[in-house]
């Protein structure tokens, strides 16, 4: 293969060949198919390797054109031809940094949607305003990286904001990258909700889990209690007429989600099962309520101490992750859905899912 380039030095394609030869081997023996639950694990890891194989052919190949054209430049200089080359290269790396940071994405789950719930903490009002103010800025990132995202149940504070909103995010890797936000969020500001301008820390707790087939968990029909009622909240006249909402208890793990927010019965309760799939899977692979909060985040109270990432308005401007160290004095960026860089280091340092799911 002659000399390695900078791109195979980083991500070892050689390895990543010498895997997926080895998981294509493995797919096509006789009784590959005699274990269905290891098969499917064998292909979704396949098809994960072929996922950073494929973009690093062009990557591979846009690197090999930028260094032509700097060898060219060496032996003739030529300012158009510089040009060309000064931005091709730039955005090579550009390209790798979002194609590293793709590779880093190599749990179970990491290539699956995410259900990510906003849970209001200590604080009252003040916290359930955080709350909409969390929900706002998970809702900005996904518009900015072309991520569907909807609600799928809400529950309004008393005053403001929510004291719950549980939304759904559809693309490949939501739940790699939006994994990195479980755990509880501080904010320090000056109150707009206190006459005498006294500064307040709120807290809400962010739970994670990815989106799970209905296949992968067997359910008993008779372990479920389901309930329809009249759905509440926002939404308009249609939610406070008809009983479309769905709340669905499993009897045996007590576990109980709930759906509203859209105008079909049937529409909620597929949302409600998606979200109790995900919570019924995260008890079947954990053996201790420590490995089910490393799945889903921390699972303590939202409140002082807890906080994986504080945002403070007042009296100075920063926003730190107090697991990573990164920071920014962005607040109202990291606001307004500019998380990458949090969620880049989180991803880092932080050791592959599979370690304590398999």
């Amino acid at each position: 293969m002659g000399d390695w380039t900078l791109l195979e030095v980083i991500f070892d394609l050689p390895n990543l060949h010498t895997q997926i030869a080895e998981l294509e081997a493995r797919s096509s023996e006789p009784d590959f198919w005699n274990n269905p639950d290891f098969a499917n694990k064998t292909l979704q890891k396949l098809s994960r390797l072929r996922n950073i194989s494929q973009p690093f052919q062009l990557l591979d190949k846009a690197e090999r054109d930028v260094a032509e054209l700097y060898e060219m430049l060496r032996l003739e200089n030529d300012p158009a031809t510089e040009a060309e080359a000064d931005q091709m290269a730039l955005k090579l790396m550009a390209d790798l940094d979002a194609f590293e940071l793709k590779t880093l994405l190599n749990g179970e789950h990491d290539g699956r949607n995410a259900l990510l719930e906003v849970n209001a903490g200590a604080g009252g009002s003040e916290a359930c305003d955080w709350a909409l103010m969390l929900q706002r800025m998970y809702a900005r990132w996904a518009e900015s990286h072309n991520v569907k995202m909807e609600i799928l149940s809400e529950t309004p504070g008393d005053v403001t904001g929510y004291r719950s909103v549980q939304m759904l995010f559809t693309a490949e890797n939501a739940y790699g990258f939006l994994k990195a936000e479980a755990g509880v969020h501080r904010l320090v500001r000056i109150s707009p909700f206190d006459a005498a301008a006294r500064r307040h820390t709120s807290f809400a707790k962010v739970e994670v889990l990815p989106e799970i087939e209905e296949n992968e968990v067997l359910i008993n029909p008779d372990d479920l209690k389901v309930e329809t009622l009249r759905a509440g909240g926002a939404g308009g006249q249609h939610v406070n007429k008809t009983e479309s909402a769905v709340r669905i208890t499993h009897l045996p793990s007590g576990i109980v989600v709930s759906c509203q927010n859209e105008r079909s019965q049937h529409k909620n309760r597929a949302s409600a099962m998606a979200v109790l799939l995900a919570r019924l899977s995260a008890l079947e692979k954990a053996q201790s309520q420590d490995r089910i909060n490393l799945l889903k985040g921390d699972g303590g109270p939202a409140a002082w101490g807890r906080q994986i990432r504080s945002y403070v308005m007042q009296p100075y401007t920063m926003v730190k992750d107090h697991r990573t160290g990164h920071e920014t004095g962005n607040v109202t960026g990291v606001l307004d859905g500019d998380i990458d860089g949090f969620i880049e280091a989180y991803l880092k340092q932080k050791p592959s899912e599979d370690a304590f799911i398999e």
